[in-house]
Protein backbone atom coordinates (compact mmCIF):
# COMPACT_ATOMS: atom_id res chain seq x y z
CA UNK A 1 0.00 0.00 0.00
CA UNK A 2 1.23 3.51 -0.68
CA UNK A 3 2.58 5.38 2.34
CA UNK A 4 0.77 8.71 2.67
CA UNK A 5 2.98 11.73 3.29
CA UNK A 6 0.25 14.36 3.32
CA UNK A 7 1.17 18.03 3.42
CA UNK A 8 -0.01 20.15 6.35
CA UNK A 9 -2.75 22.52 5.13
CA UNK A 10 -2.29 25.18 7.84
CA UNK A 11 -0.47 27.61 5.50
CA UNK A 12 -2.69 26.91 2.48
CA UNK A 13 -4.34 30.32 2.49
CA UNK A 14 -0.99 32.06 2.91
CA UNK A 15 0.46 30.29 -0.12
CA UNK A 16 -2.57 31.05 -2.26
CA UNK A 17 -2.35 34.71 -1.26
CA UNK A 18 1.35 34.76 -2.08
CA UNK A 19 0.64 33.53 -5.60
CA UNK A 20 -2.36 35.78 -6.10
CA UNK A 21 -0.37 38.80 -4.96
CA UNK A 22 2.31 38.22 -7.55
CA UNK A 23 0.79 39.19 -10.92
CA UNK A 24 4.25 39.81 -12.34
CA UNK A 25 5.05 36.16 -11.72
CA UNK A 26 1.83 34.97 -13.27
CA UNK A 27 2.72 37.02 -16.34
CA UNK A 28 5.91 34.97 -16.70
CA UNK A 29 3.99 31.84 -17.49
CA UNK A 30 0.93 29.76 -16.81
CA UNK A 31 -0.04 29.22 -13.18
CA UNK A 32 -1.16 25.72 -14.12
CA UNK A 33 2.27 25.02 -15.58
CA UNK A 34 3.90 26.29 -12.39
CA UNK A 35 1.74 24.05 -10.22
CA UNK A 36 2.35 21.06 -12.50
CA UNK A 37 6.10 21.66 -12.41
CA UNK A 38 5.95 21.89 -8.61
CA UNK A 39 4.30 18.47 -8.48
CA UNK A 40 6.81 17.11 -10.97
CA UNK A 41 9.71 18.49 -8.95
CA UNK A 42 8.56 16.89 -5.72
CA UNK A 43 7.63 13.52 -7.23
CA UNK A 44 10.88 13.18 -9.20
CA UNK A 45 13.20 14.35 -6.42
CA UNK A 46 11.52 12.30 -3.71
CA UNK A 47 11.48 9.21 -5.92
CA UNK A 48 15.21 9.51 -6.60
CA UNK A 49 16.08 10.24 -2.99
CA UNK A 50 14.27 7.12 -1.81
CA UNK A 51 14.92 4.59 -4.57
CA UNK A 52 18.33 5.76 -5.85
CA UNK A 53 19.91 7.18 -2.70
CA UNK A 54 18.09 5.15 -0.03
CA UNK A 55 17.13 8.22 2.02
CA UNK A 56 14.21 8.52 4.40
CA UNK A 57 11.30 10.21 2.58
CA UNK A 58 10.16 12.34 5.52
CA UNK A 59 13.70 13.54 6.23
CA UNK A 60 14.28 14.36 2.56
CA UNK A 61 11.03 16.32 2.37
CA UNK A 62 11.95 18.25 5.50
CA UNK A 63 15.58 18.95 4.62
CA UNK A 64 15.58 19.26 0.81
CA UNK A 65 12.13 19.76 -0.66
CA UNK A 66 10.12 21.81 1.81
CA UNK A 67 12.70 24.65 1.98
CA UNK A 68 12.88 24.94 -1.82
CA UNK A 69 9.09 24.73 -2.25
CA UNK A 70 8.71 27.92 -0.21
CA UNK A 71 5.10 29.14 0.07
CA UNK A 72 3.93 26.28 -2.15
CA UNK A 73 5.01 23.68 0.43
CA UNK A 74 1.68 23.56 2.31
CA UNK A 75 -0.12 22.98 -0.99
CA UNK A 76 1.87 19.88 -1.89
CA UNK A 77 0.72 16.37 -1.04
CA UNK A 78 2.89 13.30 -1.55
CA UNK A 79 2.30 9.56 -1.62
CA UNK A 80 5.01 6.92 -1.90
CA UNK A 81 4.38 3.37 -3.15
CA UNK A 82 7.34 1.15 -2.32
CA UNK A 83 5.90 -1.85 -4.14
CA UNK A 84 5.48 0.08 -7.39
CA UNK A 85 8.63 2.10 -6.64
CA UNK A 86 6.85 5.33 -7.45
CA UNK A 87 5.99 8.68 -5.92
CA UNK A 88 2.95 10.82 -6.76
CA UNK A 89 2.73 14.48 -5.80
CA UNK A 90 -0.17 16.89 -6.09
CA UNK A 91 -0.23 20.68 -5.76
CA UNK A 92 -3.30 22.66 -4.70
CA UNK A 93 -5.34 19.48 -4.65
CA UNK A 94 -4.61 18.62 -8.29
CA UNK A 95 -1.90 18.74 -10.95
CA UNK A 96 -0.84 15.21 -10.03
CA UNK A 97 2.54 14.03 -11.31
CA UNK A 98 4.04 10.57 -10.80
CA UNK A 99 7.70 9.57 -10.97
CA UNK A 100 8.67 5.93 -11.36
CA UNK A 101 11.96 4.20 -10.58
CA UNK A 102 13.58 1.70 -12.93
CA UNK A 103 16.83 -0.05 -12.11
CA UNK A 104 19.73 1.50 -14.00
CA UNK A 105 17.80 4.57 -15.10
CA UNK A 106 16.82 6.03 -11.74
CA UNK A 107 13.52 7.93 -11.65
CA UNK A 108 11.66 9.79 -14.35
CA UNK A 109 8.30 11.46 -14.68
CA UNK A 110 5.58 9.30 -16.21
CA UNK A 111 3.42 11.81 -18.05
CA UNK A 112 0.32 10.92 -20.11
CA UNK A 113 1.32 9.39 -23.44
CA UNK A 114 4.85 8.44 -22.37
CA UNK A 115 6.04 4.99 -23.39
CA UNK A 116 7.29 2.73 -20.58
CA UNK A 117 10.96 3.11 -19.79
CA UNK A 118 13.08 0.65 -21.79
CA UNK A 119 14.89 -2.23 -20.15
CA UNK A 120 18.54 -1.58 -19.42
CA UNK A 121 21.07 -4.35 -19.80
CA UNK A 122 24.47 -3.03 -18.81
CA UNK A 123 27.46 -5.32 -19.32
CA UNK A 124 29.71 -6.03 -16.32
CA UNK A 125 31.87 -3.01 -15.50
CA UNK A 126 35.12 -2.84 -17.41
CA UNK A 127 38.34 -2.86 -15.38
CA UNK A 128 39.05 0.55 -13.87
CA UNK A 129 41.97 2.61 -15.12
CA UNK A 130 42.00 4.90 -12.09
CA UNK A 131 43.99 3.51 -9.17
CA UNK A 132 42.03 2.91 -5.93
CA UNK A 133 41.58 6.17 -4.02
CA UNK A 134 40.84 4.60 -0.60
CA UNK A 135 39.90 1.38 1.16
CA UNK A 136 36.32 0.51 2.17
CA UNK A 137 36.44 2.35 5.51
CA UNK A 138 35.93 6.08 5.99
CA UNK A 139 39.31 7.81 5.94
CA UNK A 140 39.72 9.61 9.24
CA UNK A 141 42.30 12.42 9.02
CA UNK A 142 45.40 11.90 11.12
CA UNK A 143 46.28 15.58 11.03
CA UNK A 144 44.45 17.59 13.75
CA UNK A 145 44.25 20.58 11.39
CA UNK A 146 42.44 18.48 8.77
CA UNK A 147 40.09 17.16 11.43
CA UNK A 148 39.31 20.72 12.49
CA UNK A 149 38.61 21.64 8.86
CA UNK A 150 36.03 18.85 8.65
CA UNK A 151 34.55 19.89 11.99
CA UNK A 152 34.01 23.38 10.60
CA UNK A 153 32.48 22.03 7.37
CA UNK A 154 29.82 20.13 9.34
CA UNK A 155 29.10 22.63 12.13
CA UNK A 156 25.68 24.26 12.06
CA UNK A 157 24.37 27.64 13.08
CA UNK A 158 21.84 27.74 15.91
CA UNK A 159 19.24 29.20 13.55
CA UNK A 160 18.60 28.63 9.87
CA UNK A 161 19.33 28.70 7.08
CA UNK A 162 21.55 25.69 7.68
CA UNK A 163 24.31 24.26 5.51
CA UNK A 164 23.25 20.60 6.10
CA UNK A 165 26.57 19.13 4.98
CA UNK A 166 26.19 15.48 3.97
CA UNK A 167 29.68 14.57 2.73
CA UNK A 168 33.18 15.98 2.42
CA UNK A 169 36.03 14.20 0.62
CA UNK A 170 39.54 15.61 0.34
CA UNK A 171 41.97 13.95 -2.10
CA UNK A 172 45.60 14.74 -2.73
CA UNK A 173 47.86 12.92 -5.19
CA UNK A 174 44.98 10.59 -6.04
CA UNK A 175 44.39 9.41 -2.46
CA UNK A 176 41.67 10.32 0.03
CA UNK A 177 43.37 12.05 2.95
CA UNK A 178 40.22 13.06 4.84
CA UNK A 179 36.49 12.45 4.57
CA UNK A 180 33.38 12.62 6.68
CA UNK A 181 29.69 11.81 6.25
CA UNK A 182 26.54 12.86 8.06
CA UNK A 183 24.58 10.24 9.97
CA UNK A 184 22.82 7.89 7.57
CA UNK A 185 25.24 8.58 4.70
CA UNK A 186 28.43 6.77 3.75
CA UNK A 187 31.10 6.10 1.15
CA UNK A 188 28.62 4.34 -1.17
CA UNK A 189 25.60 6.67 -0.79
CA UNK A 190 24.62 8.25 -4.12
CA UNK A 191 24.04 11.99 -3.70
CA UNK A 192 22.38 14.36 -6.13
CA UNK A 193 24.88 16.54 -7.96
CA UNK A 194 22.30 18.88 -9.47
CA UNK A 195 24.17 21.11 -11.95
CA UNK A 196 27.44 19.29 -11.35
CA UNK A 197 25.86 16.99 -13.94
CA UNK A 198 26.66 19.70 -16.50
CA UNK A 199 30.35 18.96 -15.91
CA UNK A 200 29.71 15.26 -16.61
CA UNK A 201 28.04 16.31 -19.86
CA UNK A 202 31.21 18.27 -20.57
CA UNK A 203 33.23 15.06 -20.16
CA UNK A 204 30.97 13.07 -22.50
CA UNK A 205 31.28 15.82 -25.10
CA UNK A 206 35.05 15.65 -24.65
CA UNK A 207 35.01 11.93 -25.34
CA UNK A 208 33.12 12.52 -28.59
CA UNK A 209 35.59 15.25 -29.58
CA UNK A 210 38.51 12.92 -28.91
CA UNK A 211 36.86 10.25 -31.05
CA UNK A 212 36.53 12.74 -33.90
CA UNK A 213 32.73 12.51 -33.98
CA UNK A 214 32.00 16.17 -33.16
CA UNK A 215 33.74 19.56 -33.06
CA UNK A 216 32.80 22.24 -30.58
CA UNK A 217 32.87 24.92 -33.28
CA UNK A 218 30.30 23.09 -35.41
CA UNK A 219 26.68 24.31 -35.53
CA UNK A 220 24.17 22.25 -33.56
CA UNK A 221 21.90 22.32 -36.63
CA UNK A 222 18.84 20.27 -35.62
CA UNK A 223 16.23 19.75 -38.30
CA UNK A 224 13.92 22.22 -36.57
CA UNK A 225 16.40 25.02 -37.35
CA UNK A 226 17.09 24.07 -40.96
CA UNK A 227 14.87 26.63 -42.70
CA UNK A 228 16.84 29.14 -44.79
CA UNK A 229 17.34 32.32 -42.83
CA UNK A 230 16.72 30.76 -39.41
CA UNK A 231 19.24 32.64 -37.23
CA UNK A 232 19.53 29.68 -34.87
CA UNK A 233 21.54 27.86 -37.53
CA UNK A 234 24.56 29.84 -36.31
CA UNK A 235 24.41 28.41 -32.75
CA UNK A 236 27.47 26.22 -32.15
CA UNK A 237 28.16 23.51 -29.60
CA UNK A 238 30.64 25.87 -27.95
CA UNK A 239 27.96 28.58 -27.68
CA UNK A 240 25.70 26.12 -25.88
CA UNK A 241 28.42 24.75 -23.61
CA UNK A 242 29.49 28.26 -22.59
CA UNK A 243 25.91 29.43 -21.93
CA UNK A 244 26.14 31.99 -24.73
CA UNK A 245 23.74 30.52 -27.28
CA UNK A 246 21.46 33.56 -27.39
CA UNK A 247 18.42 31.26 -27.12
CA UNK A 248 15.54 32.54 -25.01
CA UNK A 249 15.00 29.52 -22.72
CA UNK A 250 14.72 31.27 -19.36
CA UNK A 251 17.41 31.05 -16.70
CA UNK A 252 18.54 28.43 -14.19
CA UNK A 253 20.52 30.60 -11.79
CA UNK A 254 18.17 31.83 -9.07
CA UNK A 255 16.00 29.84 -6.66
CA UNK A 256 12.92 31.79 -5.58
CA UNK A 257 9.16 31.82 -6.18
CA UNK A 258 9.65 33.03 -9.76
CA UNK A 259 11.52 29.82 -10.58
CA UNK A 260 8.21 27.93 -10.63
CA UNK A 261 7.22 30.05 -13.65
CA UNK A 262 10.54 29.82 -15.50
CA UNK A 263 10.52 27.88 -18.80
CA UNK A 264 13.46 25.72 -17.73
CA UNK A 265 11.58 24.56 -14.62
CA UNK A 266 8.64 23.52 -16.78
CA UNK A 267 11.11 21.82 -19.16
CA UNK A 268 12.82 19.71 -16.49
CA UNK A 269 9.85 18.88 -14.28
CA UNK A 270 6.81 18.75 -16.55
CA UNK A 271 7.80 17.72 -20.08
CA UNK A 272 8.57 14.39 -21.71
CA UNK A 273 11.14 15.60 -24.26
CA UNK A 274 13.32 18.32 -22.77
CA UNK A 275 15.52 18.93 -25.81
CA UNK A 276 12.47 19.27 -28.08
CA UNK A 277 11.17 21.88 -25.65
CA UNK A 278 14.48 23.77 -25.70
CA UNK A 279 14.87 23.77 -29.47
CA UNK A 280 11.59 25.68 -29.86
CA UNK A 281 13.13 28.73 -28.22
CA UNK A 282 13.63 31.81 -30.36
CA UNK A 283 17.02 33.47 -30.73
CA UNK A 284 17.04 36.52 -28.47
CA UNK A 285 20.69 37.58 -28.88
CA UNK A 286 23.37 36.83 -31.50
CA UNK A 287 25.24 33.64 -30.53
CA UNK A 288 28.31 34.31 -28.42
CA UNK A 289 27.32 37.83 -27.37
CA UNK A 290 25.47 37.35 -24.06
CA UNK A 291 25.97 34.95 -21.15
CA UNK A 292 22.79 33.49 -19.62
CA UNK A 293 22.95 30.33 -17.50
CA UNK A 294 20.13 28.02 -18.59
CA UNK A 295 19.53 24.28 -18.49
CA UNK A 296 18.04 24.36 -21.97
CA UNK A 297 21.46 24.80 -23.59
CA UNK A 298 22.78 21.65 -21.94
CA UNK A 299 19.71 19.59 -22.77
CA UNK A 300 20.31 20.30 -26.47
CA UNK A 301 23.88 19.01 -26.04
CA UNK A 302 22.57 16.02 -24.08
CA UNK A 303 20.41 15.01 -27.02
CA UNK A 304 23.44 15.30 -29.29
CA UNK A 305 25.29 12.89 -26.98
CA UNK A 306 22.30 10.52 -27.05
CA UNK A 307 22.16 10.54 -30.83
CA UNK A 308 25.91 9.96 -31.15
CA UNK A 309 25.78 7.14 -28.62
CA UNK A 310 23.02 5.18 -30.35
CA UNK A 311 19.79 7.14 -30.08
CA UNK A 312 18.18 5.86 -26.88
CA UNK A 313 18.67 5.66 -23.13
CA UNK A 314 20.21 2.15 -22.92
CA UNK A 315 22.78 2.92 -25.64
CA UNK A 316 23.64 6.27 -24.03
CA UNK A 317 24.04 4.67 -20.63
CA UNK A 318 26.32 1.98 -22.04
CA UNK A 319 28.39 4.68 -23.73
CA UNK A 320 28.69 6.70 -20.51
CA UNK A 321 29.76 3.66 -18.50
CA UNK A 322 32.14 2.28 -21.12
CA UNK A 323 33.87 5.57 -21.90
CA UNK A 324 33.78 7.32 -18.52
CA UNK A 325 32.26 5.80 -15.39
CA UNK A 326 33.87 2.36 -15.56
CA UNK A 327 37.31 3.75 -16.37
CA UNK A 328 37.11 6.00 -13.32
CA UNK A 329 35.82 3.19 -11.08
CA UNK A 330 32.57 5.11 -10.50
CA UNK A 331 30.39 2.26 -9.22
CA UNK A 332 27.66 4.19 -7.36
CA UNK A 333 26.38 6.43 -10.13
CA UNK A 334 22.91 6.88 -11.65
CA UNK A 335 22.40 9.13 -14.65
CA UNK A 336 18.69 9.88 -15.12
CA UNK A 337 16.81 10.29 -18.42
CA UNK A 338 13.66 11.91 -19.75
CA UNK A 339 10.96 9.97 -21.58
CA UNK A 340 12.62 10.68 -24.95
CA UNK A 341 15.71 8.76 -23.85
CA UNK A 342 17.84 11.87 -23.41
CA UNK A 343 20.07 12.05 -20.35
CA UNK A 344 19.08 14.93 -18.08
CA UNK A 345 22.61 16.19 -18.51
CA UNK A 346 21.83 19.61 -17.07
CA UNK A 347 20.88 18.49 -13.59
CA UNK A 348 20.21 14.83 -12.78
CA UNK A 349 23.10 12.57 -11.90
CA UNK A 350 23.42 10.88 -8.52
CA UNK A 351 26.80 9.54 -7.39
CA UNK A 352 28.68 8.92 -4.17
CA UNK A 353 30.96 11.67 -2.90
CA UNK A 354 33.92 9.41 -3.67
CA UNK A 355 32.68 8.93 -7.23
CA UNK A 356 32.39 12.70 -7.62
CA UNK A 357 35.98 12.92 -6.35
CA UNK A 358 37.08 10.32 -8.91
CA UNK A 359 35.43 12.43 -11.59
CA UNK A 360 37.36 15.47 -10.40
CA UNK A 361 40.59 13.48 -10.50
CA UNK A 362 40.12 12.95 -14.24
CA UNK A 363 40.33 16.73 -14.75
CA UNK A 364 43.17 17.09 -12.27
CA UNK A 365 45.14 14.63 -14.42
CA UNK A 366 44.42 16.56 -17.63
CA UNK A 367 41.98 13.94 -18.87
CA UNK A 368 44.46 11.02 -18.70
CA UNK A 369 43.84 7.99 -16.48
CA UNK A 370 46.05 4.91 -16.22
CA UNK A 371 48.03 6.07 -19.23
CA UNK A 372 44.92 6.36 -21.41
CA UNK A 373 43.68 9.73 -22.65
CA UNK A 374 39.95 9.97 -21.95
CA UNK A 375 39.55 13.66 -22.79
CA UNK A 376 41.29 15.27 -25.77
CA UNK A 377 44.48 17.21 -25.27
CA UNK A 378 43.67 20.77 -24.23
CA UNK A 379 40.12 19.90 -23.15
CA UNK A 380 40.67 20.64 -19.46
CA UNK A 381 42.09 24.08 -20.22
CA UNK A 382 39.20 24.69 -22.63
CA UNK A 383 36.73 23.80 -19.86
CA UNK A 384 38.40 26.08 -17.28
CA UNK A 385 38.96 29.03 -19.65
CA UNK A 386 36.66 31.96 -18.71
CA UNK A 387 33.74 32.68 -21.02
CA UNK A 388 33.53 36.30 -22.19
CA UNK A 389 30.60 38.06 -20.60
CA UNK A 390 30.51 35.85 -17.49
CA UNK A 391 32.95 37.96 -15.44
CA UNK A 392 30.37 38.58 -12.71
CA UNK A 393 29.95 34.83 -12.28
CA UNK A 394 33.21 33.23 -13.42
CA UNK A 395 32.02 30.53 -15.83
CA UNK A 396 34.09 28.46 -18.22
CA UNK A 397 32.66 25.65 -20.36
CA UNK A 398 30.67 23.25 -18.21
CA UNK A 399 32.68 24.32 -15.14
CA UNK A 400 32.94 27.43 -12.99
CA UNK A 401 36.41 28.91 -12.98
CA UNK A 402 38.69 31.02 -10.80
CA UNK A 403 41.03 31.76 -13.69
CA UNK A 404 41.27 35.15 -15.37
CA UNK A 405 40.69 38.55 -13.83
CA UNK A 406 36.89 38.70 -13.77
CA UNK A 407 35.04 40.05 -10.74
CA UNK A 408 33.82 36.66 -9.47
CA UNK A 409 37.20 34.99 -9.92
CA UNK A 410 38.94 37.79 -8.02
CA UNK A 411 36.48 37.52 -5.14
CA UNK A 412 36.79 33.74 -4.87
CA UNK A 413 40.58 33.86 -5.05
CA UNK A 414 40.64 36.53 -2.35
CA UNK A 415 38.46 34.22 -0.22
CA UNK A 416 40.92 31.33 -0.52
CA UNK A 417 40.28 29.43 -3.76
CA UNK A 418 43.59 29.17 -5.70
CA UNK A 419 43.72 31.14 -8.97
CA UNK A 420 44.27 28.01 -11.09
CA UNK A 421 41.31 26.16 -9.57
CA UNK A 422 37.95 25.45 -11.20
CA UNK A 423 34.91 23.53 -10.07
CA UNK A 424 31.71 21.69 -10.82
CA UNK A 425 28.85 23.34 -8.96
CA UNK A 426 25.29 22.31 -8.17
CA UNK A 427 22.32 23.84 -6.39
CA UNK A 428 22.18 23.61 -2.59
CA UNK A 429 25.94 23.53 -2.20
CA UNK A 430 27.32 20.70 -4.35
CA UNK A 431 30.98 21.22 -5.27
CA UNK A 432 33.88 19.37 -6.87
CA UNK A 433 36.84 21.73 -6.60
CA UNK A 434 39.91 20.90 -8.71
CA UNK A 435 43.20 22.51 -7.67
CA UNK A 436 46.06 21.55 -10.04
CA UNK A 437 48.71 23.57 -8.18
CA UNK A 438 48.09 21.51 -5.03
CA UNK A 439 47.34 18.20 -6.77
CA UNK A 440 44.05 18.20 -4.90
CA UNK A 441 40.31 17.56 -5.32
CA UNK A 442 37.82 18.67 -2.67
CA UNK A 443 34.19 17.48 -2.71
CA UNK A 444 31.48 19.07 -0.60
CA UNK A 445 27.85 17.92 -0.78
CA UNK A 446 24.78 18.82 1.21
CA UNK A 447 21.48 20.69 1.29
CA UNK A 448 22.52 24.29 1.93
CA UNK A 449 19.86 26.95 1.65
CA UNK A 450 22.06 29.79 2.85
CA UNK A 451 23.58 32.56 0.75
CA UNK A 452 25.19 31.54 -2.55
CA UNK A 453 24.86 27.81 -1.90
CA UNK A 454 27.37 27.98 0.97
CA UNK A 455 30.33 28.77 -1.23
CA UNK A 456 31.67 30.60 1.82
CA UNK A 457 31.83 27.22 3.54
CA UNK A 458 33.76 25.77 0.60
CA UNK A 459 36.15 28.71 0.70
CA UNK A 460 36.83 28.26 4.40
CA UNK A 461 37.22 24.48 3.98
CA UNK A 462 39.72 25.06 1.18
CA UNK A 463 41.72 27.63 3.15
CA UNK A 464 41.98 25.30 6.12
CA UNK A 465 42.80 22.19 4.08
CA UNK A 466 45.52 24.00 2.15
CA UNK A 467 46.92 25.38 5.39
CA UNK A 468 47.19 21.81 6.69
CA UNK A 469 48.33 20.23 3.42
CA UNK A 470 49.98 22.83 1.15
Amino acid sequence: MPLALAATPSRLALAVLALAAAPSLAACGSLNQALGASSGYVSHQLCSAVFVSGQDPDAYWRDALRPSAGPLAPLIGRSLDRQARSVTATTAGGHARTAVFQQGLGCRLALPGDAPAPAVDLPPPAPALLAPIAGPAVVEPADPALKAALDHAFEETAKGPHRATRAVVVMQDGQVIAERYAAGFGVDTPLHGWSMTKSVTNALLGVLVRQGRIRMDQPLAPAAWSAPGDPRRAVTLDNLERMASGLDIGQSMTNDLAVAFDPTTHMVFDTSDMAAFAEKARLKDPPGTRWIYTNGNIMLLSRLIRDQAGGDAPATLRFAHRELFDKLDMRNVTLEFDAAGTPIGASHMWASARDWARFGQLYLQDGVVGGERILPEGWVDYSARPTPGSDAFGYGAGFWTNRGDGQAARMRVAAGLPPDSFFARGSQGQYVLIIPSHRMVIVRMGMAFNARDDIAGLERLTREVLSARP
